[in-house]
């Protein structure tokens, strides 16, 4: 009913503005209106009333509806804001020592006490505000393994071409594969000191889902770019489209277009640069052949640098422009696959750090990340050696 509202008032907004155009030109004219204007003014104006008659109406059973439904929405509301209540203070309790795991809201897994949906929900939303790539990238949340099947046309691909009449076609089959994304363990630890546990005026869930969030953000965005052997892959060991740099220290203009050329114009819209910070300083100086600079400051864009048309995204994840290191990503980031479990669980270490005062907070999670579209991405590497 909005988007039907909308509509009538921009009509609405063209016949008025319709109405102005006629009355100014009569003014500017000096002039009477004509018959024909005369007719076509009263039909605008009739329409017009049409439309606010219309509208009024619309907005009379829109209110209608709100008051049966009210009642219902206010009363879902009071029931998320309770629960959630519930939940952070079963939460706070826990890490404190005041309930065990078996408190209302906390239930017993391998790795501690699972975490309520609220809290998890708080945690992610840290980690997605602390780590744009785990944003941008194809996130599955589900427990166990997963396979995800793609086309792989590395062989053979489905082709169309032009036929006579009673030959043969030749025969061509695309081949499925797929990646396979697996549950990594993996936990990051939080120490609270015992001053802050015993001060009751102390907001405890949000110190702990911003210690938390912060931490995993740190450790998914190094897995998500670098992987680790033998763990998850990551992009710089899943990605096929590789630019290698003519120094070990320094790129160029046409290597960055050529990475950026890279990238099939149909996954272009997404895309922007990930790259060190030292490395978005050099590439500052960068010049085009019109002696313009590559890399410009735009405050309208999410991290307020464009490279060739493109937000710049710095991080200290991404090496630094070195001998033979994987310096600079571009692409389109929903081409890399993370499986991260929605289901998390914390272990409280009262006795590990009794001698600092502290207690240890420890937030698990199952991760995997791999390429799942090779073409959204591209690399560029330094030169090995000097």
């Amino acid at each position: 009913m909005n988007n039907r509202i909308k509509k009538l008032m921009e009509q609405r907004a063209e016949l008025v503005e319709k109405l102005g155009e006629m009355t100014d030109a009569i003014e500017v004219e000096n002039r009477a209106f004509t018959e024909e204007e005369n007719t076509a003014f009263t039909e605008m104006e009739n329409k017009i009333k049409a439309i606010d008659a219309t509208v009024t109406n619309l907005k009379r059973a829109q209110e209608l509806n709100n008051t049966e439904t009210d009642d219902g929405r206010q009363q879902e509301t009071r029931t998320k804001e309770e629960t959630e209540e519930v939940e952070t203070r079963a939460f706070a309790a826990y890490i404190r020592g005041e309930v065990s795991e078996r408190a209302d809201n906390l239930t017993k897994s391998a790795n501690g006490a699972v975490i309520p949906t609220s809290i998890v929900n708080k945690i992610i939303d840290k980690v997605k505000d602390s780590c744009p790539i785990y944003e941008m990238a194809t996130v599955y949340n589900v427990g166990g393994t997963i396979h995800i099947p793609y086309v792989d046309t590395s062989s053979d691909e489905i082709t169309v071409a032009y036929a006579t009449e009673f030959t043969e076609l030749t025969g061509h089959a695309n081949k499925f594969a797929s990646i396979q994304l697996t549950g990594y363990l993996a936990g990051a630890l939080s120490l609270i000191s015992k001053s802050l546990l015993n001060n009751s005026d102390f907001d405890l869930t949000n110190f702990v889902v911003n210690k938390m969030g912060e931490k995993l953000a740190e450790f998914i965005e190094g897995e998500l770019i670098n992987g680790s052997t033998g763990k998850a892959d990551g992009m710089a060991n899943g990605i096929t489209q590789k630019i290698t740099a003519a120094s070990a220290t320094a790129v160029t203009a046409d290597e960055l277009i050529d990475l950026q050329e890279s990238i099939p114009d149909i996954y272009q819209v997404g895309a922007c640069w990930i790259m060190n910070k030292t490395t978005r300083t050099a590439i500052r100086k960068l010049k085009d052949s019109d002696g313009d600079y590559l890399l410009n400051r735009d405050l309208s864009t999410q991290w307020g640098y464009t490279l060739l048309g493109k937000p710049v995204y710095v991080t200290d994840r991404v090496s630094a422009m070195a001998a033979g290191k994987n310096a600079i990503f571009y692409g389109d980031f929903s081409g890399l696959a993370v499986k991260m479990s929605e289901s998390a669980s914390i272990e409280v270490l009262r006795e590990a750090y009794a001698t600092q005062h502290a207690v240890g907070v420890v937030g698990w999670i199952e991760l995997d990340a791999k390429v799942e579209n090779a073409q959204k991405l591209a690399m560029l590497t330094m030169k090995s050696g000097t």
